[in-house]
């Protein structure tokens, strides 16, 4: 099992409804809106690295209001 955060940054007015949104997706764990330079913050978890890819992509990409993603694989040193 993979984790990763995924940092959003939004169009302005726009953080709650994405938050909201994504919360509902499978492998979503928390979707929290933030303040600072991302405006949503996203914990979630795929099998494997190739399927976060795939849910962040062709889902989370998708939502109307986001502008930008930055994916943070956790990783256990």
């Amino acid at each position: 099992m993979v984790q990763a955060y995924i940092l959003i940054q939004t169009e302005v007015g726009k953080a709650a409804a994405v938050a909201g949104e994504i919360t509902d997706f499978a492998g979503i764990i928390s979707a929290e809106d933030v303040t600072g330079p991302y405006d949503v913050i996203v914990r979630a978890e795929a099998e494997n690295v190739d399927q976060l890819g795939k849910m962040v992509v062709a889902k989370i990409q998708n939502v109307e209001g986001i502008t930008r993603t930055l994916t943070c694989p956790v990783v256990h040193l």
